[in-house]
């Protein structure tokens, strides 16, 4: 299974082939595996691992992933080692984001998560743009990282409430 159309991880597009969810929002509380972020996901996200290049050599690159109200709502986190390698991983993440729509994204803002690492490369930014189908589509999406970790929080959809999408970006969280 591909992820993304392009050479970079990312893949959203591959997240509406996963296992799907209730239409309505079923908040839960999630930890991915060998993280210490915490969030909240809408409805029972399933998890897939793949090795990928993102900013150097391959990493590994753990996707959560699931469909409820009309939208994907995911999670991708990878440790890529070197802190050397954590602004142009975060700097991927988004051109491959964008790629994914062949989108055009809007003017990224600062995006801190509490507990993540300060990085100037944190930001959230909203892409319109199609799907291979034609289909017209929004995705909003807020990267960030906590060491070496770089994560990538999106949601994709025809129309994304605004409303659920600020609960799942807000509900980011690094514990002490």
């Amino acid at each position: 299974m591909t992820f993304c159309r392009a050479p970079t991880p990312l893949l959203f597009l591959a997240c509406a082939g996963l296992a799907g969810c209730s239409p309505t929002l079923d908040w839960r509380e999630v930890r991915p595996p060998d993280s210490p972020l915490l969030l909240l996901f809408p409805c029972k996200p399933s998890a897939r691992e793949r090795r990928v290049p993102l900013a150097g050599p391959p990493v590994r690159l753990t996707l959560l992933a699931c469909s409820a109200g009309g939208q994907t709502w995911g999670l991708a986190v990878a440790d890529v080692s070197d802190p050397v390698r954590i602004a142009p991983a975060l700097a991927e993440l988004v051109a491959s984001a964008t790629a994914n729509i062949g989108g055009a994204p809007s003017r990224a803002v600062p995006f801190a998560v509490p507990g993540a690492t300060p990085n100037r490369g944190s930001q959230r930014l909203r892409i319109q743009g199609t799907l291979p189908d034609g289909k017209v589509v929004s995705m909003q999406v807020a990267v960030f990282t906590h060491g070496t970790r770089v994560f990538q929080a999106t949601v994709l959809g025809e129309e994304v409430a605004a409303e659920a999408v600020e609960g799942f970006f807000d509900g980011l969280r690094i514990p002490p």
